[in-house]
């Protein structure tokens, strides 16, 4: 990044002050005289201009080292259970479609001391009751949330709930006492409560009106911890800092900031992803040795080129690496149009014939013509564009054309596919 010219105008003010400094005890003199007055309104405006160029000369924008990288460790862990969504307004599973409704009911009730099977005399069919239940209130429901690091027992963090059957909708229902489970089979926490749901809907006589989604809801601080997970930060006076993106010049970067903060050896980079740190054996100082290291200004380095490619919805991203080599392109768009209509064929007066419907179809096929357009190299991102819109082409067709060009070698970024 070239600087002359800003560094030449923080010179010029410099100058100016110094210059203003030594003429301030004969300003009123200087004032006075029509010369002095034009050459002082002269330096003015010089003055306003160097503050303009100034801003200019800032270096460019340093990131926390919080939002480029994150302690090895600290991590949050994802919980889910199963349980049931009861007080719903009619609304609820429809139990004949959704059997494991019932069975969940079932088993919740025998677990309170209530069975519902009533057979009758030397009956041992037990479903047979069961299928004659038809509930409407009540739904089956996956429920997920997320354990924070550091949670401890007795703390409460949010649920997202979720249908699993055919429940229309889960607004005004109330989550009964749900286990949730980590990745391990281990009960971290229980979750019950109201389910807020952020969509309406009515219907009747066939039609229906909805806003949003009603077969979800959320239950703000709806579990409490009932354990907590082992985190371990520090081993053996040390830590690893892993960082966001894998780049061996922006990590190079974050171990000369960390040494410089905290002296030479602290940080040891063991790739392009993973810092080694020296860090204090005393919990309280490790805390203070974490917060310090999080707000540490880092210029990370320039992203590699890419061109991400959405092919679910023709979006096209490119960063401002993305370069462009000559090139000659000719795209044409094959358009094919097929229509059918109906031909009904009547028989004449007295024939004893039968009216018989045909269908009778048209194709039509077009092709654009595809011209050959020249691209010209473009060395920034702007020009990038500009070169694109030329071709006049659709997100769709500019995926196919950058894919081509870059087997061509005139497309200097990496494709990606999302």
């Amino acid at each position: 990044m070239r600087t002359v010219p800003n560094l030449r105008a923080s010179f010029s003010l410099r100058r100016f002050v110094r210059l203003f400094l030594v003429r301030l005890p004969h300003l009123p003199r200087l004032v006075s005289s029509t010369r002095y007055g034009r050459a002082l309104a002269a330096l003015a405006s010089s003055l306003a201009l160097a503050c303009a160029v100034l801003p200019l000369a800032t270096p460019a924008h340093a990131e926390r080292l919080k939002d480029l990288a994150q302690i090895q460790g600290v991590r949050d862990n994802p919980l889910i259970g199963y349980g049931l969504v009861v007080g719903l307004d009619g609304t609820g599973d429809q139990t004949t479609q959704t059997p494991f409704t019932t069975q969940t009911l079932a088993n919740m009730l025998a677990n309170l001391g209530i069975s519902i099977n009533n057979q009758a005399a030397g009956s041992t069919n037990s479903q047979s009751s069961l299928s004659n239940i038809q509930l409407k209130n009540v739904a089956a429901v996956m429920v997920t949330a997320v354990l924070p690091p550091f949670a401890r027992p007795g703390e409460a963090i949010d649920v997202t709930v979720s249908s699993l059957g055919n429940a229309k909708s889960l607004r005004g229902g109330t989550l009964l006492l749900t286990p949730l489970k980590g990745a391990d089979g281990q009960v971290y926490a229980l979750g019950q409560g109201n389910v807020a749901v952020g969509g309406a809907g009515a219907s009747a006589n066939g039609s229906k009106v909805q806003v949003n989604q009603l077969a979800a809801g959320r239950i703000a601080a709806g579990a409490i911890v009932e354990r907590a997970v082992p985190t371990a930060v520090s081993q053996a006076g040390t830590m690893q800092l892993d960082m966001n993106d894998m780049d061996y010049d922006t990590t190079q970067r974050v171990v000369a900031a960390i040494d410089n903060a905290f002296g030479s050896g602290t940080a040891t980079a063991l790739d392009g992803r993973t810092i080694q740190l020296r860090a204090p054996g005393d919990p309280q100082q490790q805390v203070s040795f974490m917060a310090q290291l999080q707000n540490l200004d880092v210029h990370p380095a320039q992203a590699a080129a890419k061109v991400i490619l959405n092919a679910r919805t023709g979006s096209i991203v490119m960063n401002q690496m993305v370069t462009l080599q000559s090139c000659a392109v000719a795209h044409g768009n094959l358009s094919v149009v097929i229509n059918t209509q109906p031909v009904v064929s009547q028989p004449g007066a007295f024939s004893n014939g039968r009216t018989v419907v045909a269908q009778q179809s048209q194709i039509q096929m077009k092709q654009d013509n595809g011209s050959l357009k020249l691209v010209n190299a473009g060395a920034n991102l702007a020009e990038v564009v500009k070169a694109l819109n030329a071709l006049g082409a659709t997100p769709a067709d500019l995926m196919s054309i950058l894919q081509a060009m870059k087997a061509a070698g005139a497309l200097r970024a990496d494709l990606e596919i999302i």
